[in-house]
């Protein structure tokens, strides 16, 4: 198993693409967590006004909370599945060139597998978005209007 450094260096241009893909995958990743926290404030704020009085808007404001966290949670599980999948796809581009197997068919299916993972992840992304910004128009429509100081 001679391997030249031509050879090496091929693989790391080879290895690149997926490189920039994890990178955007990890950015994805840094979104969803900050959305999950969000989520997550929000609960606890809701959860210790309830202690004070309940009201029937807070319990159902947390089940909108609920299910958002769900479609985080599978969506983070999906980038990191994704983000899991693009480095193997890496680590077998390395392996099967230093090892003269071929692998192809695997770094292809692997690669595949991976933008599913992706797509998933940006599909549960989009459906909370949706709750959240259906979940704010109906709390800024269930607000009194004030009225403004000329009496209209």
């Amino acid at each position: 198993m001679n391997i030249q450094i031509s050879d090496i260096g091929h693989v790391i241009q080879l290895a690149i693409a997926p490189v920039f893909l994890l990178t955007g995958v990890c950015t994805m990743l840094m979104v969803l967590t900050n959305r999950l926290a969000r989520i997550i404030d929000r609960s606890r704020v809701l959860e210790d006004r309830l202690e004070i009085a309940a009201h029937d808007p807070y319990f159902d404001e947390l089940d909108v909370l609920d299910r958002r966290s769900h479609l985080i949670n599978y969506s983070i599980t999906l980038s990191t599945t994704c983000g899991f999948l693009i480095c193997l796809v890496i680590a077998l581009l390395f392996v099967g060139d230093t090892t003269n197997l071929p692998l192809d068919r695997y770094v292809a299916g692997l690669f595949v597998l991976g933008m599913f993972a992706l797509i998933g992840s940006f599909a549960y992304l989009l459906r909370e978005i949706f709750i959240a910004s259906t979940a704010m128009r109906a709390r800024r429509h269930m607000r009194p209007r004030r009225m403004r100081a000329d009496g209209s």
